[in-house]
């Protein structure tokens, strides 16, 4: 007599919820992880290097100011900052919603709302540091 474990003995190693709801592991959860971890360090980096920026401009006029932006480093590194805080804020909120929107309407609008504000809002912020930079 052979013990077989699997669906030909009628035993299964499934988890009775997962059989029962038909639902499993959506297998997207560990890029999300670490994407949203390398966003994070990435805005550690350069959180502190807009905050220098920042720090350098005071006391300095308009013409500074757009001096500084002008230099493409900064201009590179300011775009980066921007990209990257979208990017994360709509990572963390998508994990907000998933947690505790629970009606499936609502979480789906909501997820569609994150997704339109936070890119139509780096573009925003890329073309003015873009315009800035080129001198428009």
């Amino acid at each position: 007599m052979s013990t077989k474990i699997g669906s030909e003995s009628g035993k299964s190693l499934r988890n009775p919820l997962k059989t029962a709801r038909g639902l499993g592991s959506a297998k997207d959860g560990t890029h999300h992880f670490i994407v949203q971890r390398v966003t994070a360090i990435a805005l550690v980096g350069l959180t502190l290097y807009v905050l220098g920026l920042i720090v350098s401009w005071i006391g300095g006029d308009y013409t500074t100011v757009r001096a500084s932006v002008h230099h493409p480093c900064n201009a590179v590194l300011l775009s980066a900052f921007v990209i990257a805080m979208f990017w994360h804020a709509k990572l963390g909120l998508q994990v907000i919603v998933e947690d505790y929107v629970h009606g499936p309407i609502l979480a789906a609008a909501s997820q569609i709302a994150i997704v339109f504000v936070c890119v139509l809002a780096a573009l925003a912020s890329v073309l003015a540091i873009i315009r800035i930079a080129l001198g428009a």
